[in-house]
């Protein structure tokens, strides 16, 4: 089914061209987050890739008591809004309730609704009801065609401008699986996907007091998930994985960056 373009500021999800999210995984400082937004801005301005800057105020699902958190709602969402205005790009993040919907709503461009909590309809409708795009990151434990009651809830709270994210589902302990299978039927059902590269290749859990990944894996299913014609793709990304605070062994190395998106770019030109 064909599906028509999401504008998101000067980015097109589902156009002409693939849209990344790109950014680490966690606001680690002011100072590393501004840093990071820059580099992105260069190099996807000479790949000529459109992108959108990520990174999480706040982790609030975390595996361990000891892991980073982050930030509170409102002082990491105006830092991101800060930083989109200065670099021209959209930014998003992820929210984690109604109330921190409702901040988020007055600086981000994009919500983001946690996997987890993607069936959560009081949290669904206060992202919906602030106007801004809306991205579902579809459940480790939701069947493709399920997303179309969440589609149903934001709708009828009054927001059309919405997407999905697959980021794998649970297959058995420890690990996740990426159904390519998953990107077609949920666009042919009428609605805009974007594949999780990074969170998709996570073993939730696997390394005891925190989560542990397959980071090399992640440029090889993104270059899967392209071919199979999504509309954009997720990726985490940090200047040293191994020290990153979240999520370091799903993240890209920035300096492999621009290669993956180049060939995510020539790929998607070839299927288009």
């Amino acid at each position: 089914m064909k599906v028509s373009p999401l504008l998101i500021g000067s980015c097109s999800l589902g156009g002409g061209a693939p849209l990344f999210i790109l950014g680490p995984c966690v606001l680690e400082s002011e100072e590393f987050v501004r840093g990071m937004a820059r580099k992105l801005k260069a190099i996807c301005a000479e790949v000529g890739a459109q992108f959108v800057f990520k990174a999480s105020y706040d982790k609030a699902n975390r595996t361990s008591v000891k892991s980073f958190r982050g930030l509170d709602v409102r002082s990491g969402c105006q830092i991101l809004s800060a930083i989109g205005k200065e670099l021209g790009v959209p930014v998003t993040t992820d929210v984690h309730s109604p109330e921190e919907a409702s901040v988020a709503g007055e600086f981000i461009d994009i919500l983001q609704v946690p996997a987890f909590l993607c069936r959560q309809t009081d949290l669904i409708q206060a992202a919906a009801e602030t106007g801004r795009v809306v991205n579902v990151k579809k459940g480790q434990f939701l069947a493709p065609w399920d997303v179309k009651n969440i589609a149903d809830k934001l709708t009828a709270f009054g927001n059309e401008r919405f997407f999905f994210t697959e980021r794998g589902t649970t297959f058995g302990y420890n690990n996740l699986v990426a159904d390519m299978r998953s990107l077609y039927w949920i666009r042919e059902a009428g609605y805009r996907i974007v594949f999780d590269a990074t969170h998709s290749v996570q073993r939730p859990g696997g390394a005891g007091d925190k989560t542990g990944g397959d980071g090399v894996l992640a440029p090889v299913l993104a270059r899967a998930a392209v071919a199979a014609g999504c509309d954009g793709v997720f990726i985490e990304t940090h200047e040293d994985p191994s020290r990153a605070l979240s999520d370091g062994p799903n993240q890209i190395p920035l300096a492999d960056l621009p290669a993956v998106l180049r060939q995510l770019t020539q790929i998607h030109a070839l299927v288009s």
